[in-house]
């Protein structure tokens, strides 16, 4: 494709936005006849009936106005209901911010508290988009890797904590994390916090993968430990939980003050998230703790499927996940994930995300999503022991 002339003239942060390593490879191979995907973050259900058939009503009694920038009412109500049945105490529906998808509420709390010049911390790997948002909004990023070992990753608080200076407006945290499945202790999430406290540093906390823990009900959380005040943004999405990725529902948690500056910069975003959208995430949120339960489980077989399968080849380094539902290992013999990506379209028809798309952190590992029907899993895993028995 011809370069525009124009194209230089664009802003530096919109024209040296990183293309995706994860959508280079889908594209790559998504049209192949019989490949497995595994390389995007999401399972294979499609959306429970009961949540699809309660966005229908709305959409069929005309639901298709604007809205309120902040959600509706029931959706904010259902919100805090959810969050307090799983944290055991009462939440306030004025903390809680309907944002149209995880990756806008993301976005509205970078812009709350990041700018030019300024810097936030994250641990890697990590989903790139975070990384991607921060610096098209002319932040920058300070990447600190996760340690691996034998006991799986692990998170140097002290280097976490080292990598802070005086530019420094935020840490990052995505715990359970995508994709390694690392997954924060209570005492590093208070440690963590005191940290923030001490400094006046705001704390932007991912939670999307919570409920896929595999020690609990849960994963720990700031909600655990946090006073309603504290400066954390807690940003999550209905799409891993409830199979409603492509319906681009999420909400943003923080203190009720800061309200009218969320509702403005809904406002100049997004205008607010269909109603009739909404309506489905209430039903999602009032009747769909049996589906989370079943989506565990599934994810809960489909890793012993994987870990197990791959650790039998010799030929990889794995350490099962704590959370999130992602294998993430490093194949000997094979720096180059990017590249084996694309060998394992063309070779293995199976499709994996490589690891440096999620920062240096991740250089050398690939992902593996398997939040899937357990046929297709034991038929990629088999499919990957062939080629690497190769």
């Amino acid at each position: 494709m011809p370069v525009h002339p124009a194209l230089n003239t664009l802003r530096p942060e919109a024209s040296q936005a990183p293309e995706s390593g994860i959508v280079e490879v889908f594209n790559y191979g998504r049209d192949r006849q019989g490949l497995i995907p595994l390389w995007v973050g999401e399972g294979d259900l499609p959306t429970p009936g009961f949540i699809s058939e309660a966005a229908q009503a709305g959409l069929t009694a005309g639901e298709t106005f604007y809205t309120h920038q902040r959600g509706i009412p029931e959706l904010r109500q259902a919100l805090a209901g959810y969050h307090a049945r799983l944290y055991g105490r009462p939440f306030d529906p004025e903390r809680f911010f309907v944002t149209s998808g995880g990756m806008p509420a993301i976005q509205i709390a970078l812009r709350m508290v990041a700018g030019h010049g300024d810097e936030v911390v994250v641990p890697t790997p990590a989903w790139p988009n975070f990384a991607a948002a921060a610096e098209v909004g002319a932040a920058k990023v300070v990447e600190v890797p996760l340690t691996y070992g034998n006991a799986g990753w692990t998170l140097d608080l002290d280097r976490y904590f080292e990598a802070v200076t005086p530019r420094t407006k935020a840490l990052f945290l995505n715990s359970p994390c995508n994709p390694t499945g690392w997954t924060a202790t209570r005492d590093e999430l208070q440690a963590i916090l005191d940290f923030a406290r001490a400094r006046g540093l705001w704390i932007i906390s991912d939670e999307v993968y919570t409920r896929f823990f595999y020690e609990g009900e849960r994963s720990p959380s700031f909600y655990d430990i946090a006073e309603p005040d504290d400066r954390i943004l807690y940003v999550n999405t209905m799409s891993k939980n409830w199979a409603m990725t492509g319906w681009r529902v999420g909400w943003l948690s923080a203190p009720p003050a800061f309200g009218q500056v969320i509702e403005n910069l809904v406002q100049y975003s997004s205008s607010g998230t269909p109603k009739f959208l909404q309506r489905g995430a209430v039903a999602a949120l009032e009747q769909g703790d049996a589906f989370i339960d079943f989506q565990r489980q599934r994810a809960v077989e489909a890793r012993e499927i994987v870990c197990s399968g791959l650790e039998k080849t010799g030929r990889i380094r794995l350490v099962r996940p704590a959370g999130a539902f992602y294998a993430f290992f490093s194949v000997d013999g094979e720096p180059d994930t990017r590249k084996l990506a694309l060998r394992l379209v063309d070779e293995a028809n199976v499709g994996l995300a490589p690891g440096d798309a999620f920062g240096a952190g991740g250089a050398g590992f690939m992902r593996l999503c398997y939040l899937r029907n357990l046929d297709q899993i034991r038929e990629a895993t088999r499919r990957l022991a062939e080629w690497l028995a190769k």
